[in-house]
């Protein structure tokens, strides 16, 4: 009766294998083979995006995917796993989003761009067509991914179960749970400000997956094989719930996003971690020498609307681009060389 039962079983499992050999239709749209990056973006509107990506009420500005393609972690994901660059998913991620304008910077769409200007430069183009200089966009800022752990099969199940029960229903039991495979991956996103060099915002995301991955270890090699594809696809959505993951962590942290910033000399003016022996940066700067308050209670007598606390701070950098203007200087907004020494006659 018993061995009966344990047939039965069996049967039952090769008939749900089996299902998987029926022709179907075409299917459009199918959820199987989604991932959570889906639907499209057209300018600020989306169509059938995820519910669980984290938006924006207007973009923060321009930025370019920059993927480090001679790292490790990049050549599992192209080698192994067959997946296409990080770069494209998180473009999609990104422009529904809302929270960017995402400009191109990959070598394939720099070329792309070139080989237009070089056929215009030959005056093969049609007139009017416009591509002359002075028309690309700048990018604001740089967003750099990194796959940090990938485990495409965690495994344990099926031993544990296997060596509670024990004997030859625990080698079976033991069989069907070693097919369950739990897939888990921690990526991390980096937002670094392309004029200043200053990271931005950094963040963490995981995702891990669990399902009953085929019956190869009971049926045989041929059975499980016919499942590899989807097993190696799955891995992919895991990445992707991940990089979904860590893209909502950043915007979160973002919308309530405040400058860094370093009393005293301000960002680049050597730091409040001082070295000892060496001389602070004001006295080593060439031309006029004076620190950010000093600069600050210049501009305030000058009748410019800021607070003199040493900070280089929004209100102070929009006062020296005000001063700047008035000087005929370049308006970076910074206490550069020209400025002090304005500041100092």
């Amino acid at each position: 009766m018993r061995k009966t039962q344990w047939t039965l079983i069996a049967a039952a499992c090769a008939a749900v294998v089996l299902t998987g050999c029926e022709t179907t239709n075409m299917k459009m749209g199918s959820s199987e083979s989604k991932t959570v990056a889906t639907g499209a973006a057209g300018g600020s509107s989306t169509a059938n995006a995820s519910s669980q990506l984290e938006r924006c009420q207007s973009p923060l500005g321009t930025v370019s995917l920059v993927e480090n393609q001679d790292a490790g972690w990049y050549t599992i994901l192209r080698n192994e796993y067959r997946l296409p660059p990080t770069a494209n998913l998180l473009r999609l991620l990104v422009q529904q989003s809302n929270c960017f304008i995402v400009v191109e910077r990959s070598a394939a769409g720099m070329r792309a761009m070139d080989r237009e200007r070089q056929i215009m430069g030959s005056g093969e183009m049609r007139g009017g067509s416009n591509f002359g200089k002075g028309q690309m966009v700048a990018s604001d800022y740089a967003m750099s991914p990194e796959i940090i752990f990938s485990n495409s099969d965690a495994g344990g199940i099926g031993g544990a179960l296997g060596g509670l029960i024990g004997g030859g229903r625990g080698a079976a039991v033991a069989a069907i749970g070693g097919s369950m495979k739990t897939r888990e991956a921690s990526a991390m996103l980096t937002l670094v400000d392309n004029r200043s060099g200053v990271q931005v915002s950094a963040s963490e995301g995981s995702a891990s997956k669990t399902d009953f991955a085929g019956f190869g270890s009971i049926f045989g090699s041929a059975a499980g094989g016919s499942l590899g594809g989807y097993q190696n696809t799955a891995q992919g959505k895991v990445l992707t719930a991940a990089f979904m993951d860590a893209y909502n962590q950043m915007v979160m942290a973002l919308r309530n996003y405040k400058a860094q910033a370093v009393q005293g000399q301000g960002l680049g003016g050597g730091g409040r971690l001082s070295v000892d022996g060496a001389a602070p940066p004001s006295q080593t700067r060439a031309g006029a020498t004076m620190s950010t308050r000093e600069a600050q209670e210049r501009l305030v007598g000058l009748g410019y609307n800021l607070t003199a606390d040493g900070s280089m701070g929004p209100k102070t950098m929009n006062a020296v681009r005000s001063y700047q203007k008035d000087q005929g200087l370049p308006q970076s907004g910074r206490l550069d060389k020209a400025t002090l020494d304005a500041l100092s006659r």
